[in-house]
């Protein structure tokens, strides 16, 4: 008579398979880059939200303390002068459990005053260096905070004016990145097409400013096809922003939005160099990969700590 075979179990190649599957079955890490005066404590609660967030069933939306009072003792309500804030109430429940998110440390505070060219060097090897540790793929989130860097006499001297800002760095950062592998880059209220520009003085910008006129390819340069194609690896684009920014000017800036010479604001779509397609925006844009969240009713040092712009403008593209 033949005895019972023993269970062994799954077969090896069986097990592999199951490790691959629950390996690839994670959210991507999401990169954090700070913009001017800040550094990775002010994206603490970004990062709390990315990990977990609160039950939207039980309470969620923008109230005054004198409209809904809290739940109980331990839970407050905070508002301010400029209008009420957003206090997501309820029981704790996972969003993306396990998620890494780096915060890029470097050019904290005061030390954000550096010249942009030398800023972005640094932040494109800490941010490879990043991708490297995650072959499958990163999210890029990046904060604006602009602010001018020169003394300004005349509107002439806003020529060279360069604006300092997380989402600026980061388009350098892709532009000059021909390994990357960015999923999705979130602009997070960034100048993207400019900060405290004079659109009277366009032909001394494009002579004098180093930066963006060659980030957004509205200056030849011997790059600027690679450059493009750079951008191109990028999966997803989102710009966010709103009317009650207060710093970003025009507001419209963080959708790639600026001033004609009559001083009114031309959007996106109507840009040279979206029209020209000089870095790739409107290539990303007939894809179907560029996705612009408006917000009301935020200030420009809240948009990071804001719960309903995180559920509302980021958290479906953490994916």
């Amino acid at each position: 008579m033949r005895a019972p075979r023993t269970s062994r179990g799954p077969p090896a190649v069986l097990l592999m398979l199951l490790l691959a599957v629950g390996c690839t079955g994670g959210y991507k890490p999401v990169i954090i880059v700070h913009g001017i005066f800040d550094g990775p404590k002010q994206f603490e609660n970004l990062s709390m939200f990315i990990k977990k967030q609160r039950d939207l069933n039980v309470v969620s939306k923008t109230v005054k303390r004198s409209v809904l009072p809290p739940k109980d003792k331990h839970q407050t309500h905070k508002t301010n002068s400029k209008g009420p804030s957003m206090e997501p109430w309820g029981t704790p429940k996972k969003v993306h459990p396990g998620t890494e998110v780096p915060i890029i440390s470097l050019y904290n505070y005061k030390c954000s005053l550096k010249p942009l060219w030398v800023q972005v060097q640094d932040f494109r090897k800490a941010i490879e260096d990043t991708m490297k540790k995650f072959p499958e793929g990163v999210h890029l989130l990046c904060f604006s905070q602009a602010v001018t860097v020169a003394v300004i006499t005349t509107s002439a001297d806003l020529d060279n004016v360069e604006s300092v800002a997380g989402g600026l760095i980061c388009r350098a950062v892709l532009s000059t990145s021909p390994n990357h592998n960015v999923h999705t880059f979130i602009s997070l209220s960034s100048p993207l097409a400019g900060q405290y520009g004079d659109p009277h003085h366009r032909a001394g910008y494009l002579r004098s400013n180093t930066f963006l006129p060659l980030v957004n390819g509205e200056k030849p340069h011997k790059f600027i096809t690679d450059w493009r194609e750079n951008v191109l690896r990028i999966k997803k684009m989102v710009l966010i922003g709103g009317p009650d920014d207060g710093v970003i000017t025009p507001w419209q800036s963080s959708h790639y939005g600026f001033y004609d010479t009559n001083e009114d604001v031309v959007e996106m779509r109507n840009q040279e160099f979206y029209k020209n397609d000089t870095f790739g925006l409107k290539t990303l844009d007939a894809r179907g990969d560029v996705s612009v969240c408006v917000q009301s009713g935020v200030e420009h040092t809240h948009w990071h700590s804001n719960f309903t712009v995180f559920t509302n403008c980021i958290e479906k593209w953490l994916i």
